[in-house]
């Protein structure tokens, strides 16, 4: 397959009051053609900048690029000016927000809001522009169209506003499509269908998709392959099955032990990653996750690990895959993916 996006040791921060903010850390990846790829971690632990740094949406100042390459198409984001960037935004890579509520314009109507991606590009007159928005409307699932098409976003309900947030994102027949958390806003039911449709789409229009979220049951359900974010950065990667059935970071495995499974009682306590994320202030000079890690060792405090290569696409930075550590058998490896898919049939 073709690598669409290429992320090279990407570095990016933020100047605040209290000091810089090291937000990503060295993160690479590549995302091929057609793919759905996963990137998953608790809440600031770097991948929502991470993904609107490939668009360059992070406000900059208070953010700077310290280090690293974003390429699409062979081509430099990092280096792109304002109007090379409108080219591709919306167009080459479209965006879909979390929260559609704050993300559409209260004040426009919907057809408008949608129509606004063709206008910049000059194509199509007004009747055609209209046809456009409307066709779009009707490919995401929307009933009544030419009537959804003069509301406004408040007279829209939620799972509705995401379908539109979607058909903006489709516009353009983008190569990407970046979903940050789409579905964080909205009931179980509505985000079951909001993901069926992103994937229909998706095989549809052989679009790339990358898709970021905190659920291991929408990883399970939607992605490819799947990156696992801590502290700033990638700690381990590889096939969803791979990480699901043989998990080899102590956090990644964390993340499964804390899943409700179907069968779990309501009585029964869940199994909470204990402790807090490092301050990204003051970065661990060693392993990001060591101070919460039961397994941590003294090398494990006073250097980051390498990235271990364990197949072709599975591999993990942690110092329990180096040659001279004990062998660990880290819980939760048994069924993980049917347990977390389980919970993403009923959301």
């Amino acid at each position: 397959m073709d690598k669409i996006l290429e992320v090279n040791d990407l570095r990016f921060s933020f100047n605040t009051y209290g000091g810089v903010v090291k937000s990503v850390r060295g993160v690479s990846f590549d995302v091929n053609e057609g793919e759905i790829i996963g990137i998953v971690g608790e809440s600031g632990c770097g991948k929502s900048v991470t993904a609107q740094c490939l668009v360059k949406l992070n406000p900059e100042p208070p953010g700077f690029f310290e280090e690293g390459s974003i390429k699409y198409k062979g081509k430099e984001i990092i280096t792109m000016t304002d109007s090379e960037l409108r080219k591709i935004r919306g167009v080459e890579i479209g965006f879909i927000f979390q929260d559609p509520m704050t993300s559409l314009n209260p004040t426009m109507k919907i057809g408008k809001q949608i129509e606004e991606i063709f206008v910049q590009r000059h194509i199509y007159n007004k009747q055609q522009l209209k046809e456009k928005a409307i066709e779009i409307l009707k490919l995401v699932g929307i009933s009544d169209a030419e009537r959804r098409y003069n509301q406004y976003p408040h007279e829209l309900s939620g799972g509705m506003k995401q379908r539109i947030m979607i058909a903006i994102a489709l516009v353009g027949n983008p190569s990407v499509i970046i979903a940050d958390e789409p579905t964080t806003s909205l009931d179980v039911t509505i985000e079951a269908q909001i993901l069926d449709l992103l994937k229909e789409l998706q095989k549809k229009l052989k679009t790339s998709v990358i898709l970021i979220t905190h659920d291991l049951g929408v990883i399970a359900k939607m992605c490819d392959r799947v990156l696992v974010m801590y502290g700033g950065k990638i700690i381990e990667r590889g096939l969803t099955d791979e990480i699901f059935y043989n998990t080899k970071h102590p956090y990644t495995s964390g993340l499964l032990c804390s899943i409700a499974s179907l069968d779990t009682s309501k009585d029964e306590e869940l199994q909470p990653v204990e402790g807090t994320p490092p301050d990204l202030f003051s970065p661990p000079v060693g392993c990001p996750f060591a101070a919460r890690c039961e397994y941590a060792m003294e090398i494990c405090y006073e250097a980051i690990p390498p990235e271990y290569k364990l197949t072709d696409e599975h591999t993990t930075m942690c110092w329990l895959e180096h040659e001279h550590a004990d062998d660990v058998l880290l819980p939760c490896k048994k069924n993980n993916k049917e347990k977390a898919y389980g919970t993403a049939c009923t959301s």
